[in-house]
């Protein structure tokens, strides 16, 4: 099987040869690897199953002095967070879209290098990412209180942005498609380590309908979803896969019960993720490392998973403890390497 073909065997809830990986990585801890493995491009030793398309949020912009803008206008500071970074500013300090345009969702920024990657990495599962999908793109637009008070001041506005944002997001799907791609991963973190941010009734109420739609255009061309939210949301799993879902990203052990859970879905929703960036990679041992790692195998080893850790590695994790989570998957046995 190529890789390609054993995430598809997850995602449809069968047991697969092996369990399939994909390792993201922060700005600090890509520089830790590429320092040891003495390349720029970490796809090539990482092995990685998912080829990640697109750009995802869009920072095209560098504005200087640690500040990028966003193809939605929103201006950036990356002074501390050095991946993202923090909103600055408001772009819609009303609610309301008056005087605003959203940016062109064809703009060739976000595919022109797909067919490259694609021919580079032939045999991986070509996953188109839309990051900032809802919730979250609405929020950095016009502030999170706001947003947050805009559910209950001014519901009508909240849905004209929430269509707006989807009818963005479907073009970009109906452009992505034209590839040979086979999934499209959403990204809108809902969670906090506690409970949804906005509450179970208002995302049901907002949110759930606009992923129907979204979900939808994905599913029609017989593609797979997924979906990566931050954060407490396991509430979400069974409205999630009546959307569309077909896998969900970070499964925080943190905040879910990833042994349950796992089992408990198996063949109706596909997990990636679960290794902790809270405790065990930035503060365990070696052996914590490798003992949870190989839990976590066993755990998928019946389908419906992809190992990975519950977010981007972050650079306060050892060298030591991203090449045990590595080596041990890729010295899976049926893993025949790339």
């Amino acid at each position: 099987m190529t890789k390609r073909e054993v995430v598809r065997t997850v995602l449809q809830g069968k047991r697969p040869p092996y369990i399939p990986w994909s390792i993201g990585l922060t700005k600090e801890a890509k520089e830790k690897l590429q320092r040891h493995y003495g390349c720029d491009d970490l796809e090539v030793p990482l092995e990685n199953h998912l080829l990640k398309l697109g750009s995802d949020i869009g920072f095209f912009t560098d504005l200087g002095g640690d500040r990028v803008q966003d193809v939605f206008g929103v201006v950036w500071d990356r002074s501390i967070d050095k991946d993202i970074g923090n909103v600055t500013g408001c772009v819609l300090p009303e609610p309301t879209l008056a005087g605003y345009e959203l940016p062109n969702p064809l703009d060739r920024r976000f595919f022109d290098e797909i067919p490259g990657r694609i021919e580079q990495f032939p045999d991986r599962f070509r996953v188109f990412q839309i990051g900032f999908s809802l919730y979250e793109r609405a929020w950095t637009l016009r502030g999170l209180e706001n947003l947050l008070m805009d559910f209950y001041d001014h519901p009508d506005f909240v849905r004209e942005l929430f269509a707006a944002i989807a009818d963005y997001n479907i073009a970009q799907v109906s452009e992505a498609l034209k590839y040979d791609v086979d999934a499209v991963y959403f990204g809108d973190d809902w969670g906090q380590q506690h409970g949804l941010q906005m509450g179970p009734a208002t995302w049901r109420e907002f949110i759930y309908p606009v992923l129907r739609r979204m979900y939808a255009a994905v599913r029609d061309a017989g593609k797979f979803v997924m979906i990566h939210s931050c954060g407490d949301v396991d509430e979400l799993f069974d409205d999630l896969i009546d959307a569309g879902l077909n896998c969900f990203n970070p499964f925080q052990p943190e905040v879910m019960d990833v042994n349950a859970l796992l089992p408990q879905y198996r063949g109706r929703l596909a997990f990636h993720g679960g290794m902790s960036t809270q405790r065990t990679l930035p503060f365990g041992t070696v052996d914590d490392v490798r003992c949870e790692t190989r839990r976590l195998l066993e755990l998928g080893a019946d389908g419906g998973y992809i190992l990975a850790p519950a977010h981007d590695v972050e650079g306060d994790v050892p060298l030591e403890n991203m090449l045990a989570m590595i080596e041990l998957a890729q010295g899976q046995p049926g893993y025949e390497g790339s």
